[in-house]
């Protein structure tokens, strides 16, 4: 091992250096790797059930912002009670970054954000793929598809940045996703 590692050259600690801060800022560069440390998280939704559209800056400057994440609260509502409830803010940073590894700027299609415990009773009474005790109840899961991505591609992307919880639902052409504890299932 000593024989090896006479042949590799030294290296000062400026040159340590100044090679790690270039792979962090080539890394810092490829779509989903990392959060934006300043600047701003915007996403961009389209409620299918209430026809509303948004495009939300939810954080900037190093904080989440109120106005921004009441916004999406209320399009992200129960659209069957109109009942409001506070999403997490790291639902929106998974969502942020989700969009970043699609590389795509259309809005997020959304299916199903907040429910109410009385609409997911209901739900779960009627389907085996609704959970009695489900994250969307505590605003930390929605069911979404992408405009101009192939659900199988949204699906790999979110399975592979393992922040939670991943379902697929094909025949419905939605993927549920949470931040819960890093799961799957579907197809």
């Amino acid at each position: 091992m000593r024989k090896f590692l006479d042949h590799i050259p030294a290296v000062s600690r400026r040159q340590f250096i100044k090679v790690c801060s270039s792979g962090l800022a080539i890394a810092s560069l490829a779509p989903g790797s990392v959060l934006a440390s300043s600047g701003e998280r915007r996403l961009a939704f389209h409620n299918l059930h209430t026809g509303e559209s948004a495009k939300i800056v939810y954080w900037a400057n190093g904080k989440y912002l109120h106005d921004g994440l009441s916004e999406i609260n209320h399009i992200l509502r129960d659209h069957r009670t109109d009942e409001v409830k506070a999403m997490s803010p790291q639902l929106m940073d998974l969502l942020y970054s989700l969009r970043a590894r699609l590389d795509t700027r259309q809005p997020f299609h959304v299916i199903s954000g907040y429910r109410s415990p009385a609409t997911n009773a209901m739900l779960h009474a009627s389907s085996d793929g609704v959970a009695k005790q489900s994250l969307h109840m505590q605003g930390m899961a929605i069911d979404i598809r992408v405009p101009g991505s192939q659900l199988t591609r949204v699906r790999k992307a979110a399975l592979a940045m393992r922040q939670g919880g991943v379902g697929y639902y094909p025949s419905s052409d939605f993927l549920h996703v949470d931040t819960g504890r890093v799961r799957s299932w579907g197809g």
